[in-house]
């Protein structure tokens, strides 16, 4: 049986100035496949995601998802079809509970479920189940802390949360382990395990590539913008060109 294509990039390129920071970039993402995007700072990886949920727009090139141009879509558009993304920043309200957070993107056109009563409908409670999906604890009252006293952990959880509100097809994930301690690190690979299992797709840019390597089951990596491997991560992680612009002696220590 053939695999059906979900996202389909081809020819990507963006110049900032004289500085070429993706450069002809191609790729396809299969139905129930997951992407790792790996690559020195400064790489063109976050300069990729940007290109494909509509947040730059390509000098040249093409994104199709689900058969459809969508080059240089509105960011809220790439949400209403399918496609929500996290940022290595995190941004939220700080002044609200954390819960709160996610009550502007339940009232997304992607929630299917009609949502009713009281000032927020019962969003509260769907709400707080998505933060206990991704680790926050209702017996410990953490979704009901003010957002700016949690810890970095809980904030790039949260991030993930708010992705996760949008019902996405496609998940898009940039960074999302960075600033984690190794215990919430590993404490996060099982969620993430666990939203591919459920069927939704996945993109994400990482530099922890152990955990990377676990989640993923296909790699590219870029260097000055360009597209020097793909594979399979055990296949990636042996390519001297991988080795040689990034993974170095860590190669051998993944394996």
């Amino acid at each position: 049986m053939n695999k059906k294509e979900l996202l389909k990039v081809t020819g990507l390129c963006k110049n900032f100035g004289g500085v070429k920071a993706v450069d002809n970039v191609s790729f396809t993402l299969y139905e129930g496949e997951s992407i790792g995007v790996i690559g020195p700072n400064g790489s063109g990886k976050s300069t990729l995601i940007n290109l494909i949920t509509g947040f730059l727009k390509p000098d040249s090139g093409t994104v199709l998802y689900k058969g459809k141009n969508i080059t240089g879509i509105a960011p809220y558009k790439a949400v209403n079809i399918g496609i929500a993304r996290s940022f290595q920043m995190v941004r939220p309200f700080y002044n609200m509970e954390a819960y709160k957070n996610l009550i502007v993107p339940l009232y997304s056109p992607r929630v299917k479920k009609q949502l009713k009563g009281g000032s927020y409908g019962d969003r509260d409670e769907v709400a707080i189940q998505l933060l206990e999906d991704v680790g926050f604890e209702r017996e410990s009252q953490i979704p009901y802390k003010m957002t700016g006293s949690l810890p970095h952990g809980y904030l790039k959880r949260l991030e993930l949360a708010r992705v996760l509100s949008l019902e996405p097809d496609l998940v898009v994930l940039d960074e999302l382990f960075s600033g984690m301690s190794m215990s919430e690190v590993a404490s996060t690979v099982p969620i993430l395990e666990r939203i591919l299992k459920e069927g939704r797709n996945m993109i994400m840019i990482e530099h922890r590539i152990r955990e990377l390597f676990r989640i993923v089951n296909k790699i590219i990596c870029l260097n000055f913008g360009k597209k020097i491997a793909e594979g399979t991560p055990v296949e990636v992680m042996q390519m001297k060109e991988v080795k040689e612009a990034y993974l170095g002696s860590e190669a051998d220590s993944i394996a």
